[in-house]
């Protein structure tokens, strides 16, 4: 199979991937859930004009002049509003959040007054409107004011609460299950025997899925062994999962039996081989409702892959408006060569000059072994396929990585 684009192979993932059924949540479960309808607003925050400072609620004119002394007729408190109006002369003692009363149209600071029994005098000029919050400064009743399609952020949430409303509606998070494979891997904590590694490639994996809103489930390690893999691929469909992400044994070896697997489970192959680097040996296809992605086992472009082409699909199962990473433009830091028929993902360091541009300076060794270098890298600098050599200071295309 020849190898594919990796705009054609982003495509195969994504077709079909239809945002998940709606379901209505608490506030309290909602966080970086997604949207399926636009959220409006129940209530004018705030319903009435309010105080934004502690002090006296008067009438401007009344109090237009230093010395003018008013008469405190009574007292507002933030949910205990004054019953009566301020007349000619008169002055409300106010509290912040306090609703200003009727015949009020400015407050002035305490710090502003000298308070004698039930008499204050003016220190400044009151401005009319000063110190008030007016009904509906934040919002208005029937503002749209959480669009379809958004995730919710942690303010959103606080806004959702002021428009008043308890629950949400929004897409079922997507199930990924994660299963790794190979007789080489250990878990963290443990001695490596001779030619064994420490497995770490769900850890980054499970929090890339997460971070994204997806719900994950860890199938554990598969040995190199064509039942071990096919039972994990069972248990994942088992699970309900909406994705099945494999690591490892995705090449040509006599140990790398995950497509084989696959295939015998009725996997429809949509493609294997992408031309980038790393990841040339990712897969793809779908078991019945299930998308299969095969990830390769190098740690590097494991995760590289994963970013590319787990989380759009992540988004896109979750109904985002926005699925695809944004390229930013950066110069080059340092000089890279040519490079060949694929697509080239170079880890990076990103810094600013002072001037706004941004550099990008690709590590020293790109091999996709290196955790070192990717748990330093801040960006992936994205070079086209046949690019030729670029000299610092170059124009280039980086993807940030998650912070």
């Amino acid at each position: 199979m020849a190898l594919m684009p990796v705009s054609d192979a982003l495509a195969a993932v994504l077709a079909g991937a239809d945002p998940l059924p709606e379901e209505t949540v608490s506030l309290d479960n909602a966080y970086h859930r997604v949207l399926t309808r636009d959220v409006v607003a129940r209530r004018t925050q705030p319903p009435q004009a309010m105080s934004a400072m502690d002090g006296y609620a008067v009438r401007a004119a009344d109090a237009a002049t230093i010395g003018s002394t008013l008469a405190v007729i009574g007292e507002v408190a933030a949910g205990r509003p004054f019953a009566g109006s301020v007349g000619a002369g008169e002055a409300v003692r106010i509290f912040t959040g306090g609703v200003v009363p009727d015949g009020a149209d400015a407050v002035v600071i305490q710090e502003d007054t000298v308070a004698d029994g039930k008499r204050i005098t003016i220190k400044e000029a009151a401005i009319s409107g000063r110190h008030i919050r007016p009904a509906g400064v934040d919002f208005r009743e029937g503002d749209v004011l959480l669009r379809k399609g958004s995730q919710l952020t942690e303010r959103d949430l606080a806004l959702a609460a002021g428009m008043n409303h308890p629950h949400l509606a929004v897409s079922r998070r997507p199930k990924i299950a994660i299963l790794a494979t190979g007789d080489e891997l250990v878990m963290p904590g443990t001695t490596p025997g001779h030619g064994q590694i420490v497995y770490s490639n769900g850890y980054a994996l499970h929090a890339l899925a997460r971070s994204e809103g997806a719900e994950t489930v860890d199938l554990g390690i598969a040995a190199d062994a064509l039942e071990a893999t096919t039972a994990g691929i069972r248990r994942a469909r088992a699970s309900g999962a909406d994705v099945l992400i494999t690591t490892g044994g995705a090449s040509v070896g006599d140990h790398d039996l995950v497509q084989q697997a696959l295939r015998d489970e009725a996997v429809a192959m949509a493609f294997w081989k992408i031309a980038m680097r790393p990841g040339k040996p990712m897969m793809h296809g779908r078991l019945g409702a299930m998308a299969v992605i095969g990830l390769p086992g190098n740690p590097v472009s494991s995760y590289v892959c994963a970013f590319l082409f787990m989380v759009p699909l992540i988004r896109a199962l979750s109904g985002r408006a926005a699925i695809h990473h944004h390229r930013e433009r950066a110069v080059l830091g340092r000089d890279v060569g040519a490079n060949d028929q694929r697509e080239d993902y170079l880890r990076a360091r990103l810094e600013q000059r002072d001037d706004g541009t941004l550099v990008a300076l690709p590590v020293s060794h790109q091999d996709s072994s290196l955790l070192a270098n990717l748990a330093a890298a801040q960006a992936l600098l994205v070079r086209a396929p046949f690019a030729p050599k670029a000299e610092t200071g170059s124009p280039c295309e980086v993807l940030r990585l998650p912070v």
